[in-house]
């Protein structure tokens, strides 16, 4: 019997980072490396360390778009 492979297309769920570079943040956010880096400072947007390098958590990007809508009082 031949050996057969089904493919199935990936979900959005699927593809979305855990971890996300600074850089993609600050595309993901529409914000710039300096406005980034000064949340980070502020303890605004939650990182991690993975080794040298700094990585944005998918859900602080979530908590930290919560924390703008609430400031801003946006309700759901």
């Amino acid at each position: 019997m031949p050996n057969t492979t089904t493919i199935v297309p990936a979900t959005k769920e699927d593809t979305r980072k855990a971890l996300y570079k600074v850089p993609e943040a600050m595309t993901l956010l529409s914000l710039s490396r300096t406005v980034i880096y000064e949340q980070i400072r502020s303890n605004r947007l939650r990182t991690v360390k993975v080794g040298k390098s700094r990585r944005v958590p998918a859900k602080a990007i979530a908590e930290f778009v919560a924390l703008l809508e609430h400031e801003a009082g946006v309700t759901a």
